[in-house]
């Protein structure tokens, strides 16, 4: 046997508990006795899961799980296709399974896994995850949202505003209840000593919130709130539960996804006690699709991830990153990772050959080309470095993966809708709760304060209109007296005039009367003169 495999066979030789990810590949002839493995108690030093699009990841990813559970330690995976839920049952040996197997000397078992199925906010079969507006703080939920750092700033302003105030801030309708609040005429005040907020960057938010309650988040962010402690369970003979995520939609809320994966491990660091380097960890977590959480990260939020990943290996919590190539991870978070199993690469475009050259870079110096045994790999087979039990790299191996014991093939639907409905876990998340909160408390305030507000503009109205009454009034007082002076003084006027046309009337009478009187007199004379008289 050459010196190269025997040193890559002393290499991977430990004393210490572990796990076996596969045996060395020597010129496209596996070794069976020479078994590539990492011990338990190096797992919690984080490593890399990378590979193109069915170079074998998922498997690798099962695989793991399944022997790391199997060893007492619990596991979170998220099930991207599906393809893991298969870990709940016992494989099925097939002719050409078998013969992999044989030809790396694995003793091939069929065999089941205690699993448990998780959903975001019920959405797909799963017992419903859910977490608070609140505990997911705001710089998580500035990167769900796709927020700039202004923005950002805005939001970390409203949640102090909501801490200070004791304002529950459980799900979406409590943040926007809240953001209308802090913008309204009752609600400006509040924080107009620090600046306010403008309008127009909460309107930002607000819309985002809408499109992202339209993706499912409504239904995610509330109560009862998921205990990451349930994480870590461990069966009564000693088997690690494996929590899986069912992500059936994730096409449709990638960010949302991947923060949340982020807010488990940022809660699991919170409420884990130090524990120092222990034999094997508490739990591990596989963080697949891990780019998704990158994408777009603020210099904060990357910050945060490398702080919480550096930070979290004392609480005794593994974590492994999977995705396509390592330049999908900063190299902060990358400088992390202990291990590393690196599927096939591919080279067509010179995007890909860059990402092939940032990976090699990654890796121990070897006497032989690696880009180019990264290209040739076949489909199961990955190139392996960890860290040995006194944390020094181990050489660099091809290796050919063990093929999983658990069933390679989806659980069938029926079977995990069964084994949900009857899980503990259902039966204390399943059913949402909808407490009072910052929306009954805003809303019955901005409620009050509608009505005060009406109140007084109608107590205003009708000031208004006594006023316009009074004044009607005395402006038809002051006419009805101006009309009764007018009729005065035309009474008076009246009252002068009747002596008058009295004398008048009498004057004419007795000059009538006079006249009358002359023409009888005269009619006398004349008649005495001329003798005429009556005729007889």
């Amino acid at each position: 046997m050459s010196d190269a495999i025997q040193a890559i066979r002393d290499g991977y030789t430990f004393d210490a508990d572990s796990i076996e990810l596969g045996v060395l590949v020597d010129a496209g002839t596996p070794v069976p006795d020479a078994v590539i493995r990492i011990s338990l108690s190096m797992l919690n030093r984080h490593g890399l899961v990378a590979g193109a699009t069915g170079t074998g990841k998922t498997k690798t990813l099962q695989l793991m799980t399944e022997q790391i559970s199997k060893a007492g330690v619990p596991v979170f995976a998220a099930d991207i296709k599906g393809d893991l839920s298969g870990l709940a049952i016992p494989g099925t040996p097939s002719e050409k399974l078998l013969a992999r197997t044989k030809a790396i000397g694995q003793n091939f078992t069929p065999a089941g896994n205690p699993v448990e199925f998780y959903a975001l906010g019920g959405q797909g079969t799963g017992v419903p995850l859910r977490a608070t507006v609140s505990s997911f703080g705001p710089l998580l939920l500035s990167k769900v949202l796709g927020l700039n750092a202004t923005q950002e700033s805005s939001l970390s302003l409203v949640f102090s505003y909501a801490d200070q105030n004791n304002l529950l801030l459980l799900d979406l309708k409590d943040l926007n209840e809240l953001l209308k609040f802090l913008v309204s005429e009752e609600g400006k005040p509040e924080l107009a000593n620090i600046g306010g907020l403008a309008k127009a960057t909460v309107g930002v938010i607000q819309r985002q919130l809408s499109a992202l309650a339209a993706q499912g988040g409504d239904q995610f962010f509330g109560e009862p709130e998921f205990d990451t402690a349930d994480l870590l369970k461990v069966t009564g003979d000693g088997l690690g539960v494996i929590s899986l995520l069912e992500l059936p939609n994730l096409a449709d809320r990638p960010a949302l996804f991947s923060t949340f994966l982020m807010w488990l491990l940022a809660d699991l660091y919170t409420d884990l006690p130090e524990a120092g380097d222990l034999d094997k960890p508490k739990l591990v977590f596989f963080f697949d699709e891990a780019h998704l959480l990158f994408d777009g990260a603020s210099k904060a939020f990357n910050d945060a991830i490398e702080q919480t990943v550096r930070l979290i290996r004392s609480k005794g919590v593994g974590v492994f990153f999977v995705t396509q190539t390592p330049k999908d991870v900063p190299e902060d978070v990358l400088a992390q990772l202990g291990s590393r199993v690196q599927h096939q690469l591919r080279a067509h475009t010179p995007n890909d050959a860059k990402a092939l050259k940032a990976t090699v870079a990654t890796y121990p110096k070897v006497d032989y080309d690696l880009a180019e045994r990264l290209q040739q790999l076949g489909i199961g087979e990955a190139i392996v470095t960890v860290l040995n039990p006194n944390g020094a790299p181990t050489p660099v191996a091809w290796t050919r993966m063990r093929a999983p014991e658990s069933s390679m093939d989806p659980l069938d639907a029926g079977a995990m809708a069964a084994g949900v409905a009857s899980s503990s876990m259902q039966a204390r998340y399943g059913t949402a709760v909808d407490r009072e909160s910052a929306y009954e408390i805003l809303n019955a305030k901005l409620q009050a304060g509608a009505e005060a507000a009406a109140a007084e503009q109608a107590a205003k109205e009708q000031a208004k209109l006594e006023a316009e009454q009074a004044k009607a009034a005395a402006a038809q007082a002051k006419l009805d007296a101006a009309a009764q002076r007018e009729a005065e003084r035309a009474a008076r006027a009246d009252e002068r005039r009747a002596p008058r046309q009295k004398s008048l009337i009498e004057q004419i009478t007795q000059n009538t009367m006079v006249r009358q009187m002359a023409r009888s007199a005269a009619r006398e004379i004349t008649r005495s003169i001329f003798g005429t008289g009556r005729r007889r």
